[in-house]
């Protein structure tokens, strides 16, 4: 988190032009690869006064499982060995493609927040956990789900505003997990609000509570 990182080992200098991105079902897509030094470049950063450095001793390509919105995914990857450590630290190695056309439009007469991010898919594919946002002074978040053969539509509300005496304007990040009727399989993930896919971010930046 703290991008705190010096590089005692040797960078690699050649690697394959593109990798595929492959799923449980449906087709793999190619996409070009990016290399170790921005890899590394997009993983290090200043070194914090006073912390010690996590030490890379070398860098190999291998794979890694994420979480997209066609489900699970097995991507390229560059893996970080670490003085220390007897698990490397893996940092995704393909190009993100543009997002696609969406094919729902945005609704426009939802009075709610778009979701934050999607965190994570069960390997059933039967199960999406997203955090949503709501009102501090607000009921919990709720969030429905509305299936079709190629998208699986997420919309974020909550059980009741609280809008009785004076409330703060701030917003609360919640993650929420949806039970699906069928494995998200390669479905995309789309956010009824906005009418765009669900962007995975992970944990990153949160609190294990999504708070």
């Amino acid at each position: 988190m703290d991008q705190n990182f010096d590089l005692r080992g040797k960078l690699p200098v050649t690697w394959p032009e593109n990798g595929q991105v492959t799923w449980a079902a449906g087709k793999p897509l190619t996409r070009p690869l990016i290399g170790a030094d921005e890899s590394y470049r997009n993983l290090a950063g200043g070194r914090p006064e006073g912390k010690p450095p996590l030490t890379v001793t070398g860098v190999k390509l291998g794979e890694m499982r994420v979480a997209t919105t066609r489900g699970p995914a097995t991507v390229p990857a560059w893996l970080f060995t670490l003085d220390g450590y007897a698990t490397p630290l893996k940092q995704a190695a393909i190009m993100q493609s543009a997002t696609p056309q969406s094919p729902i439009s945005p609704a426009t007469d939802i009075p709610d927040f778009p979701l934050d991010r999607l965190v994570r898919i069960t390997e059933d594919g039967r199960s999406v956990t997203v955090v949503a946002v709501h009102g501090v002074c607000d009921d919990e978040p709720e969030v429905d789900v509305f299936e079709t053969t190629g998208s699986v539509v997420l919309w974020a509300s909550v059980a009741e505003r609280g809008d009785k005496g004076n409330c703060t304007k701030q917003g609360k990040l919640q993650q929420v997990t949806v039970k699906l009727g069928n494995s998200v399989s390669d479905r995309v993930l789309l956010d009824a609000l906005t009418g765009q896919p669900v962007p995975y971010k992970g944990l990153a930046g949160l609190s294990p509570s999504g708070s």
